[in-house]
């Protein structure tokens, strides 16, 4: 069932080119490269064949590379993972009123919930707890705020306007089970955009699994999730880009079974000083501003996205020291300085 309405979903859909306009975290474009991305290698197994395919989702470029014995196996379950991508970015497009969260957004409640979508909320509101709300689905209307007043006015709202939105600003105000999500509240909106791009990433990793494949890194826009190794035991070698040197990388990591995400800055914002970006405190209504990029290494690609918007939100060693108090996650926190602060098991070549 849940398959069929995946395909409704992705049929129902709008037309490539204005989803791909639409899909970019603020629906501005495609999103620029984000600070993490895979050391191509010069060699590899002679024993197993390299697929790589890179196509516009999620409003970023996702490649997929693949590693196996077969090369018919691996084209297969390369195209049925990219369908799966598809299907599930149209789940949880924001943009568009003929989706789900769309539909949420609009009418402010969603009846039928797709299983995919119940998961995400779950997750979402474990992060909001964790995060004691520095996690925040509801940054919906101040994102809207920003975008509308930097679009009409070229500068960003007033205080006043900012901090009668942050009154609409708290995962507390959305009452969802499997059969329903309702907004308690008029005016609120959520933007699952800090989690999504990591579940699917996540499902996608699934969905190779389960075609048998052992060695693959997914690649989407920074979100990146390592299925084994790339043979003979030899890690998949991810780079840390320095964000203000692209050609430059920060640190190099050997990924294997384990998955990035990275929140950044200089990845989506409103002005050119980058003061006012995509990601918004749900505490002050203000981009936060002493950190430049974060990088969380965890074993789900969900996790790590939603720990990383997180991260971002607090001040860098309030942020180091909530990674720090987590298991299974560790985190590289660039502040704007140019300073990088390590969780403490963070591993260093």
């Amino acid at each position: 069932m849940a398959d069929g309405y995946l395909q409704k979903t992705l049929k129902d859909c709008i037309d490539r080119r204005d989803f791909l306009k639409m899909m970019g975290m603020l629906g501005i474009g495609l999103a620029t490269p984000a600070f993490a991305t895979p050391l191509e290698n010069l060699k590899f197994n002679k024993h197993l064949y390299k697929v790589s395919r890179t196509r516009p989702l999620m409003g970023t470029f996702v490649n997929i590379t693949i590693m196996d014995p077969s090369k018919d196996k691996a084209e297969d379950a390369l195209q049925r993972t990219f369908l799966e991508i598809e299907n599930l970015t149209c789940i949880f497009n924001r943009h568009t009123d003929n989706t789900p969260i769309g539909q949420l957004n609009r009418e402010g409640i969603l009846r039928d919930v797709n299983p995919h979508i119940y998961k995400v909320m779950s997750r979402a509101n474990h992060f909001y707890q964790l995060s004691q709300g520095a996690f925040d689905i509801t940054v919906k209307p101040l994102i809207d705020l920003y975008k509308k007043s930097f679009t009409q006015t070229g500068n960003p709202p007033d205080a006043q306007k900012v901090k009668d939105i942050l009154k609409l600003v708290d995962a507390k105000n959305v009452h969802y089970d499997r059969g329903e999500i309702r907004f308690l509240k008029d005016g609120v909106g959520i933007t699952l955009d800090g989690i999504a791009k990591g579940y699917i990433v996540d499902k996608a990793a699934h969905s190779l699994e389960k075609a048998g494949i052992e060695h693959a890194l997914i690649n989407a826009g920074g979100d990146i999730k390592a299925i084994g190794d790339r043979g003979k035991g030899k890690p998949w070698r991810i780079a840390i880009r320095n964000p203000w040197e692209k050609d430059k990388n920060l640190e190099i990591l050997s990924l294997a079974n384990e998955a990035i995400a990275t929140s950044g800055n200089y990845e989506v914002y409103f002005d050119r000083e980058k003061l006012f970006h995509h990601i918004i405190s749900p505490k002050t209504g203000y981009s936060p501003r002493l950190t430049t990029g974060v990088t969380v290494l965890a074993k789900a690609v969900t996790d790590a996205d939603a720990l990383s918007t997180a991260t971002f939100i607090f001040e860098p060693k309030e942020g180091k020291r909530l990674i720090d108090s987590l298991s299974g996650a560790e985190c590289l926190i660039v502040d704007q300085k140019g300073m990088k602060i390590r969780s403490s098991g963070w591993p260093v070549a």
